[in-house]
């Protein structure tokens, strides 16, 4: 088991800044992938980013302006966002993965354990 806490949303205004973390306890952290996710009112979660050792990677949405980083001795990931924009407001997810591969990194079905979320609001 994998226990995922996200902490650092909040309300901010269009083109400013927030550092998202996601805390983990447990199994080993550095055996995972992390990822981040996001879901808005009404949508469907979708992919933001994911830490893999082979490389890292962002939803084209997000590509220039958010930072993916892990710190494997504090068993966290972190998600630096800058110029964020309206659309940007979600609920944020932090999610573990034993493996993935390709585009199965972008789908929320290969994660194996999930954190409770964190609220991001952008104002215009």
């Amino acid at each position: 088991q994998v226990q995922l806490v996200e902490s650092g949303g909040g309300l901010v205004q269009a083109g400013g800044s927030l550092r998202l973390s996601c805390a983990a306890s447990g199994r080993t952290f550095s055996n995972y992938y992390m990822g981040w996710f996001r879901q808005a009112p009404g949508k469907e979660r979708e992919f933001v980013a994911v830490h893999r050792w082979s490389g890292i990677y962002y939803a084209d949405s997000v590509k220039g302006r958010f930072t993916i980083s892990r710190d494997n001795a504090k068993n966290t990931v972190y998600l630096q966002m800058a110029s964020l924009k309206p659309e940007d407001t979600a609920v944020y997810y932090c999610a573990a993965a034993l493996s993935c591969s390709g585009y199965g990194c972008y789908d929320s079905r290969s994660y194996d354990y999930w954190g409770q979320g964190t609220q991001v609001t952008v104002s215009s």
